[in-house]
């Protein structure tokens, strides 16, 4: 990737860091520090809830369980367009993400890579929309209070907590 496209990409993820309706793991910090270096690539995600806020989409990964589509954002494209791509190609369906960030946190997504910085973008999308994606990696509607196995516990909550927010019809300023 040159250095053009990847100032570029850097510059997007960093402004939709500061506008993440939440932050997780002082990535705002960890950020700062990671630019002094050469940094990982960055990851997207998309919270995915039905206009009743009852049900959240999430993909079954073949090792880290029952988590929001999304993955690595690829040279040349930002965040933001990684999820929608990942969205595609992971359910099948279009939408529009909304538009502040969901959240942001660091994390590591195998034992073996250095934590990164992930993106969560949010969108509402209606339950009657065919499924498809990716083979091996199914779709699936759960109930905002059902239970779902994943390497990342603690993704229920925040996911409940932002779709509990947008029910509510609370604002959304950043923080």
């Amino acid at each position: 990737m040159n250095q053009v496209t990847e100032q570029m990409t850097l510059e997007a993820a960093v402004a939709d860091a500061r506008l993440a309706v939440r932050e997780y793991d002082e990535a705002l910090a960890w950020l700062d520090r990671a630019r002094q270096a050469p940094m990982e690539p960055f990851s997207a995600e998309v919270w995915v809830t039905d206009p009743s806020f009852t049900h959240v989409l999430l993909v079954k990964h073949r090792v880290r369980g029952w988590v929001p589509p999304g993955g690595k954002v690829e040279p040349g494209e930002t965040p933001r367009q990684a999820a929608i791509r990942e969205l595609g190609e992971e359910t099948g369906l279009r939408g529009e993400l909304l538009p502040l960030p969901a959240a942001v946190a660091v994390r590591s997504y195998r034992a073996d890579w250095s934590a990164t910085l992930g993106l969560s973008y949010a969108a509402v999308i209606g339950r009657e929309e065919p499924l498809g994606g990716e083979g091996g990696q199914p779709p699936r509607w759960f109930a905002l209070a059902e239970e779902w196995e994943s390497a990342f516990p603690a993704d229920r909550e925040r996911i409940r907590d932002h779709v509990q927010r947008l029910a509510a019809g609370r604002s959304f300023a950043a923080h």
